[in-house]
Formats: C-alpha cells, sequence, structure tokens
C-alpha cells in the first residue's frame, strides 16, 4: 500500500488505510470493511551472532526462486505500505494498545485547552504515564482528527505543529510570509466564506438525478453498506467521480438513506436505504424497499463473525522480534539503502517456522481456494497469493486495478501483479506468524548511504546472501554488523564496504624494477614481514586532515568525542607520541581494551577504549577517503633454507630498520594475491651495493640457527635435566641459541622461582564449608580445574593491564628456563604461565596459572612477568570430585561430565586439601552443586552416579 508522505489517514485505527487516490475500503458479505492498518510495536533483543549459519534445503531453494525475481517496485516502500516496521520497547513490559494510547492523548489534551507544541507532547506522556510514546504515533497524530486538531506554524524555514483537543479550530497565528497568512486564514476565523462556499457546492452536487443513483446502490445492500465504500462503487457503476466532500458530511443524503453513525469519524458509518417514499419532490423513488428484521444485527454477526475467521488488518499478525537465543543470522533481500537494508532473519523460529507455514497454507488452499475468493479487493487488506511456482504466501494488497492487483509479499520483501483469481482471503490461523520482512541499518555507512559507489559495495557484499549478525543497537531500525562467513575467512561486509571509498588518486601503486627514496619502515611482524611508508600525496593529504583535526580538537572538549559503540571495522582516532593517527578496531576484548590496527603504519596494538575518539564529523569523509598509507613488504631473495623467521632475525632487522627515517627501497616482484611487494632495502649510501643492501647483511649475520631437538624431564624436586640430542650442547643465553664449547651435556639448574617472586596462595574455604567456583577446564571427574567466582572481576582486570602493557611494550630478549614464570601471548590474550618444558624448533610447554590449560606456543611469544602483574594469587584451583570412586574414567563419562559442569558457575563443599611446595600444584577434593535451577539443588556426583549406571546398563 503505498502511503501519502509515510502516513495513514484520519481513521487507521478504525479499520481504514489512505493512500494515493483517497481511501478505499472491503467489501465483504454486503458491507464493506475497511483494513486495518495498526501494526503494534516490536522488542528487540541483542545476541551475538554465530559465525556459519545453515538453512535447510527448502529454503536454500527459495533463496535461487528469489534470486531470479528482482523486486518491482521500491522495497523500501512496499515495507511502509505493508506497516512491517520495528519499534523497541523496554523488555518485558507490555504495549498499550492504540486504543489506549489515543485516549490518553485525548485526556491529556482535555488540560491543554489552548494547545500544546507537538514536541512537548512526548515529555508530557511520559512524564503521566510513566512511558514512552512513539515516534510513530506522533507522526500520525495530525491524522487523528477524532483524537486531535494539529495546526502547523511556520518561522522562517522551520514549520512547527500545536496539538488542540479535537474539533476545535485554533486560532490563528502569525506568520513571517504572506504564504502562511493566507494558509492560515483557512482556519482562522476568517475561513467562513470559504467554507460557506464548499457547502454550497455539496449541496449542489447532490442534485436529484446523484441522490437517485445512490438509492439505486443502495438497494442493492439490505443489509447495510459502509459509508467509504460509496465513492468506489458510484465510481464503477455510473463512470463519474464521486463529489468530493459529501464523505465528510453524510446528512446530505438523509432524505434518501439513514446514516448510522459508528464512531467519531464522520465516514465511518453505515447506509440504509430509506423504507419510505422520499420527501424531496425532484426524487422520483416511490416505492418502498423493505428492509429485513434484524437487517442491523446480522450485519454486524456477519462481519464480526468474518473478520474473526480471514483478518484483515495487520494488526492481527504479532510483532516480529529479533531472536533472543542462540546465534543471529539474516537474509538479505533488498539493499536500496544502506540505513534500510531489507532483511529476513534465519532460524527454526523464523525461515523454518515460514517453510511450516507456507507448507499448510498450501494444503488448506488446495482445498479451500474457491470458498475463499475475495469478491471486492481493497488496498491494505491482507490475503494469500497463489504464485506461478505454485507456493502460496502471504501478502498484502498494495493496488488494484480491474481484476489485476498488485501485492507485497510481507515474508519476501518482494511485489508482484497477480490475477485476482489467484487471490484468496488469509485464514486466521496463518496470522500467528509474525511478518519475516524487516529493516536494519549497517554500523559505520550511515554517513554515506547515499553515495552510488557504497550502495554498489554494498550490493555486492551482501545482495541475496546468508550473513552472521553483530547486532549493536535496539531502535526502529537495528543496527548491525554483517559478515559474510561462507568463505574460509570470515568477512567484515561493513568494514569491507567502507574502503569502497577509497579515492583511487591517493593510493600507493608500486612499480616493478622501480627504486624510491625517503622509505620509512614503519613495523616489522615476527615472520618477517614488514610495513612501508613512502612518499606519496596521500600521505601529504593525510598529514594536512590530521593536523586540521588536531587543531579542532585542541579548542574542544575531546570527552565529546569519545567512542561509545565500539566495534570491529570501526575506524577511530588515537593519540600516539602527541599525534592523531587512524586506527582500525579489530577485537573487542573487553568493555575497557580493544585490539587495534594502524591503519598507516601496520602495527597492531591494544588499547584501552577511553584513549580512542570519534572521527568529528566535518572531517569524516576525509579521512575514510585516502586509503592506508602503509604497504606490506617483505624482503626478496631470502635462500630458502633460512625457513621460520628466529627471533633472534626479528630482532637483527628491528634494530637495523626501524626509526629510521630514510631507506631506499626497489621493487622486485609484486604478489597481487598475498597483497606484498617484494624488496631489496638499502641503507641512503649503501645503494646500489647489493652486497650492502639489507637482504645481504642479514642472510650474512648468525641469524638463523634453529635450536636443536631438546627434552626436558622435570624431577619431582622441581630441578630439570637436560638431555642433547646432536653432536654439540645448545643452552640459552639472552634468548639466543648458541654453541657450547664443551662437549658434554649442559645442565642448567633451573629450580622454582624463589617465594619473594611467586603470588601467595589463594585462600580457599575451610574443610567441609562452601565457595562459589567457575569450572574453566573439565577433563573428567577426577580433574578439572575451578576459579573462585568472587575474584573474577580482579581476574579480568589484570587480565586487561597485561594486554595493554605488553601489546604498546617493545620485545625484549628473555633468558627462558623451566618452572619460571613469565607472561605469554596465546591467541591474541596476555596470560600468566610456568614454562614446563623446552620442545624443538623454538617452542615451549607452558601451563596457565591462572585457567589451569597447558598450551603449546612460540619462544618468541613470552616476555618476562613484571612484578605488578604478580600480585594476584594464580586463580586456577585443581580439583577432584567427592562422592564418586576414582577410576579410569571413559570417554563417554568424561564427556558427560564435561558438558554438565564445563563453563558454568557452580557451588563448590571442598571435603579435603592436598597442599603442595607450589601453590598451583596443590589439589582439594570437592563436591559440585548446580544451584541455577529454582527451588532444586542439582549434586553432580549424583548426576555422574546415574549416568555411569546408565552407561552399564547400555553397555
Amino acid at each position: 500500500m503505498k502511503v501519502d508522505e509515510g502516513a495513514w489517514c484520519p481513521p487507521c485505527l478504525n479499520q481504514q488505510a489512505v493512500f494515493a487516490g483517497g481511501c478505499q475500503p472491503a467489501l465483504l458479505l454486503g458491507l464493506v470493511f475497511g483494513p486495518w492498518t495498526v501494526r503494534s510495536r516490536t522488542a528487540w533483543a541483542l545476541l551475538r551472532s554465530e559465525k556459519r549459519p545453515t538453512v535447510s534445503p527448502r529454503f536454500q531453494k527459495e533463496l535461487h526462486v528469489h534470486l531470479s525475481r528482482r523486486p518491482s517496485v521500491d522495497s523500501n516502500d512496499n515495507l511502509n505500505a505493508s506497516g512491517v516496521e520495528t519499534h523497541t520497547v523496554a523488555s518485558g513490559r507490555s504495549v498499550p494498545n492504540i486504543s489506549e494510547i489515543q485516549n490518553r492523548i485525548k485526556e491529556i489534551l482535555s488540560k491543554y485547552r489552548n494547545g500544546v507544541w507537538l514536541s512537548k507532547i512526548a515529555q508530557v506522556y511520559e512524564e503521566t504515564y510513566r512511558e514512552e510514546l512513539s515516534t510513530t504515533v506522533l507522526r500520525q497524530l495530525e491524522h487523528w482528527p477524532h483524537v486531535c486538531t494539529v495546526e502547523k506554524v511556520r518561522t522562517g524555514d522551520q514549520t512547527y505543529r500545536i496539538l488542540y483537543p479535537s474539533k476545535r479550530i485554533p486560532p490563528a497565528v502569525k506568520s513571517n510570509t504572506e504564504q502562511d497568512q493566507a494558509s492560515q486564514n483557512v482556519t482562522s476565523s476568517k475561513a467562513g466564506p470559504v467554507l460557506k462556499t464548499s457547502r454550497e457546492a455539496e449541496s449542489a452536487s447532490c442534485s436529484s438525478d446523484f441522490k437517485q443513483n445512490v438509492v439505486n446502490i443502495l438497494v442493492k445492500y439490505p443489509c447495510g453498506l459502509w459509508a467509504d465504500a460509496l465513492p468506489k462503487l458510484y465510481q464503477d457503476a455510473y463512470q463519474r467521480k464521486f463529489p468530493e466532500g459529501i464523505l465528510n458530511n453524510l446528512q446530505l443524503l438523509s432524505d434518501v438513506c439513514v446514516v448510522d453513525y459508528v464512531s467519531n469519524v464522520p465516514q465511518k458509518a453505515i447506509l440504509y436505504v430509506k423504507t419510505q417514499s422520499c420527501t424531496d419532490e425532484n426524487l422520483n423513488v416511490t416505492e418502498k424497499v423493505q428492509i429485513p428484521d434484524g437487517a442491523k444485527a446480522t450485519a454486524e454477526q456477519q462481519h464480526e463473525e468474518s473478520k474473526e475467521q480471514y483478518p484483515e488488518s495487520i494488526s492481527s499478525v504479532p510483532p516480529l522480534v529479533i531472536p533472543s537465543e542462540g546465534p543471529v543470522s539474516v537474509l538479505v533481500i533488498d539493499v536500496n539503502n544502506p540505513n534500510e537494508l531489507i532483511i529476513r532473519y534465519v532460524g527454526k523460529d523464523y525461515s523454518g517456522a515460514q517453510e511450516q507455514m507456507e507448507d499448510k497454507m498450501k494444503a488448506y488452499y488446495s482445498k479451500n481456494s474457491t470458498a475463499s475468493q475475495i469478491t471486492f479487493p481493497s488496498v491494505g487488506q491482507l490475503v494469500a497469493v497463489h504464485t506461478e511456482e505454485e507456493a502460496w504466501l502471504r501478502a498484502q494488497i498494495i493496488s488494484v486495478e480491474d481484476k489485476r492487483l498488485k501485492v507485497y509479499c510481507v515474508d519476501h520483501g518482494f511485489s508482484e501483479v497477480i490475477e485476482s483469481s489467484r487471490v484468496c482471503k488469509l485464514h486466521k490461523q496463518f496470522c500467528s506468524l509474525p511478518f519475516q520482512v524487516a529493516k536494519c541499518k549497517l554500523a559505520g555507512l550511515e554517513v554515506f548511504s547515499d553515495d552510488p559507489l557504497l550502495l554498489k559495495a554494498v550490493e555486492l557484499q551482501a545482495y541475496h546472501k546468508i550473513c552472521a549478525v553483530e547486532i549493536l543497537e535496539r531502535s526502529d531500525i537495528p543496527v548491525f554488523v554483517l559478515y559474510d562467513t561462507s568463505g574460509e575467512d570470515d568477512i567484515n561486509i561493513n568494514a569491507t564496504c567502507l574502503k569502497a571509498l577509497y579515492d583511487k588518486s591517493f593510493e600507493l601503486n608500486l612499480q616493478v624494477d622501480t627504486l624510491y627514496t625517503n622509505v620509512r619502515v614503519t613495523s616489522i611482524l615476527s615472520d618477517g614481514n614488514m610495513y612501508c611508508q613512502l612518499p606519496s600525496e596521500g600521505l601529504s593529504k593525510l598529514s594536512e586532515v590530521l593536523q586540521k583535526i588536531e587543531y579542532y580538537l585542541l579548542h574542544q572538549e575531546t570527552s565529546e568525542f569519545n567512542v561509545s559503540q565500539p566495534y570491529c571495522g570501526k575506524i577511530c582516532l588515537f593519540l600516539c607520541k602527541g599525534k592523531w593517527t587512524r586506527v582500525e578496531i579489530t577485537i573487542i576484548h573487553s568493555r575497557r581494551a580493544l585490539g587495534v590496527r594502524f591503519i598507516d603504519t601496520g602495527r597492531v596494538a591494544y588499547v584501552k577504549v577511553t584513549d580512542l575518539r570519534e572521527i568529528p564529523s566535518q572531517f569524516l569523509r576525509e579521512v575514510i577517503k585516502i586509503p592506508p598509507q602503509a604497504i606490506k613488504c617483505c624482503l626478496a631473495d631470502l635462500p630458502p633454507d633460512t625457513g621460520m623467521w628466529t627471533p633472534e632475525a626479528v630482532l637483527w632487522l628491528r634494530d637495523n630498520v626501524m626509526d629510521y627515517a630514510e631507506f631506499s627501497m626497489q621493487v622486485v616482484k609484486q604478489d597481487g594475491s598475498k597483497g606484498i611487494a617484494h624488496i631489496y632495502l638499502f641503507a641512503p649510501e649503501d645503494f646500489p651495493n647489493m652486497d650492502r643492501s639489507i637482504n645481504r647483511r642479514i642472510i650474512n649475520a648468525d641469524l638463523w640457527k634453529h635450536q636443536k631437538d631438546v627434552f626436558l624431564s622435570v624431577t619431582p624436586t622441581g630441578s630439570s635435566s637436560t638431555k642433547v640430542t646432536g653432536d654439540a650442547a645448545l643452552h640459552l643465553n639472552q634468548g639466543r641459541l648458541e654453541k657450547s664449547d664443551s662437549l658434554e651435556p649442559a645442565v642448567e639448574s633451573r629450580g622454582v622461582e624463589s617465594a619473594t617472586d611467586v603470588p601467595p596462595p589463594l585462600p580457599l574455604s575451610e574443610v567441609g564449608g562452601f565457595m562459589d567456583v567457575y569450572v574453566s577446564v573439565a577433563c573428567h571427574p577426577g580433574h578439572f580445574i575451578v576459579q573462585p567466582w568472587k575474584e573474577i572481576h580482579n581476574l579480568e582486570a589484570l587480565m586487561e593491564e597485561m594486554i595493554l602493557y605488553y601489546s604498546m611494550a617493545e620485545e625484549r630478549p628473555v633468558n627462558i628456563g623451566t618452572n619460571k614464570l613469565y607472561a605469554a601471548k596465546i591467541e591474541n590474550r596476555w596470560y600468566r604461565v610456568i614454562v614446563k618444558g623446552i620442545l624443538r624448533k623454538g617452542f615451549l610447554s607452558v601451563y596457565v596459572l591462572d585457567y589451569g590449560k597447558h598450551e603449546v606456543i612460540s619462544i618468541d611469544k613470552v616476555q618476562p612477568l613484571l612484578d605488578k602483574f604478580r600480585k594476584l594469587p594464580f586463580q586456577a584451583i585443581k580439583a577432584e570430585l567427592a562422592g564418586v570412586k576414582s577410576q579410569q574414567w571413559s570417554e563417554e563419562a568424561s564427556i558427560i561430565f564435561r558438558n554438565r559442569v564445563e563453563k558454568k558457575p557452580l557451588v563448590a563443599q571442598i571435603q579435603a586439601i592436598n597442599e603442595s611446595t607450589n601453590s598451583w600444584d596443590r589439589k582439594v577434593v570437592t563436591y559440585l552443586v548446580d544451584t541455577s535451577i529454582p527451588d532444586t539443588d542439582v549434586w553432580i556426583h549424583d548426576f555422574v552416579c546415574q549416568s555411569l549406571a546408565e552407561l552399564s546398563e547400555a553397555d
């Protein structure tokens, strides 16, 4: 249904909708019932999405069909037309119905007889009823004359609205323009002549012929006819336009019909032909038309029964709610505007429920299509449509042209023109599922929604794809980050589309066999790859824009630009060494710590959320359009036998090229698939001497000796001995592997850390006492790890501080020893670990002291553990389940136990504590109790015993 200016008609809450060309009703059982157009508001839930959504084969088939069908009309208009809008309400609160809202507004206006500003009404409503007034309702107020009168007042270029109680002509308000004064004259005290002229025209139009024609129509409906149906019937019968204004003054027809008003809306009345001769001498209607006894009651009863069986309005359908549990995935239907992406949710209760409903529709209408045929279709009416694919879909009529209807499929988001014979009434059993079409907004793209390059990129990345969703904001149109998870790597669609705005003239395009000077190496990765900056127009432009931003922020309160809603792919500003730089958020670690990538240097780090700033809106386009000004490179022609880069080689490269302002660079090859340039790097004075290039110097340096196979066996006392394979002994010295002069095996004493270097032991409850715990690791009932629940917040704070410190600190050589404490980087997070063994090829076996996990990591991921990170006691407590016999646990029993307790908060009742020299080696024997079920405590040892009995019976 195409709505004028996105609005509904005045009686939209009383079974009628407005559209281009006027209001049109639906005829049913001899009466006309206008389609209801009220949509209750929708409650949204927020949930992080899963990576790889799956859909049923049928939904995949439907997707292929959908791909071949482009919408015939604007989907955004269709969505507005169908009334499928999403709104937000507080979770768990009931939403007042529209009638209640209207009555409340009437009550408020009764206290403001002299009028109240429209901008003020929402505040008054919230103060009075402790509920927010929807912006949708505010937009509809001027279309509710039975509720209020709205006066528009223009001042300069601004238009304001004043609300008065209904049926009140507001006093004239002076305006700044003659046009405004002329407009106000219509509703001011000077409106009399105009209204008089209108009434005279209406009286003139009510000729005897006109009234005779009305009588001829009414006699066909002895049970009555809704007044708003009369214009269309009149035009269809006599090919003439129904006179304007008659519906607003039905008393003009009182001499030929009985007018029964059913509401305060003038047009909302039922017309009955009079049984006696008309008193107008100009009419030739002399016969009496008898109305059957109880005709009115019968008509109303038929209407109610029909409405109950075949609801016509969208108010009969519940609102769509974002999934509150599990992953969220969507199918992108249309991308006409990144701020109003048309989507459908994928899942059991969404696309799955829709498939089941459409199967039932097919079965139902194959038997009842004749009985469900629509005699008089009307705009806005809900219907069932029989498509060319032999499916039955829910739809809403948006236009009527003879025997052809244009319908909008409310669950699929496309429009079609279809023969009226293929349309049936929608039975009430198919109104329980919410309409599946919804809208969303793509985060970070709002400002650029009118850019054709961005629109093309969004269509290329998302159109008709099933995407995983990260929900950032709940609002009328929720804000999403979409991810394409169909390939090996997940693609952030929002961030990818933003790259379409890059100004190509600022891109760095390297040429093979070309020498570049004044090159600066900005970052070196652990695999030997590096990022380089070259003098360019883009770098100059970036420097200019960042200087303007710096000057602007000097005169502003920078806290106003704090990042309140961080998400992966967002571009922000970060103050580094006194200068603002561009960064992209890559990891959300916690509410305080974020992983970022410096766009123009290639460096990665963790920073505090509070250190990031939003880009001021006036500079946003300038900042975004400049491509990254760092190029990824690698040293060319390194010998194949160098293999994996050693930490020593990486450190040598950093010492010799970082922080030097000038280098010369010669490009020898471009690897487009990996986006990396193979280069020779020279100090300015060394070019073109190839032997003095960085490439040759790093080969000649003694940096590529990898560690031989070394195994450590730790004795019970904590000391260790080294068994060396090969013809020479190796030991670790300042992080480097060197040959010993002696051929005897090197033995290094590696006792545990001294007591002063180790945090105090974690205090435990007394034997028999209870403590709240969190099970971080569960292998089997004989071994699992618990953490004290009350200390989890302190542990998270420590983890954040470690991430922020080590991501920004310079890497230092480390003297590695077993049974010593270190900080280790594992999957982008920093942990407190103890080294358990040194393995082959530069790997270490470590035990994570706060989480109880064993990990194998590269030696270059280890850094010294600072004293400030040794204060908090180690949080991992080894545990054994009490109440069960110690045994060799089967794989089945271990899995059952793990699924029951791992990653869950429980209550522990400690039965015994087995102390040890090292706090991380002590072990407790404890009962576990699950108290998450109201009024029921589940003792885990009982659950395990019962599961073991069931497994034995199965065997």
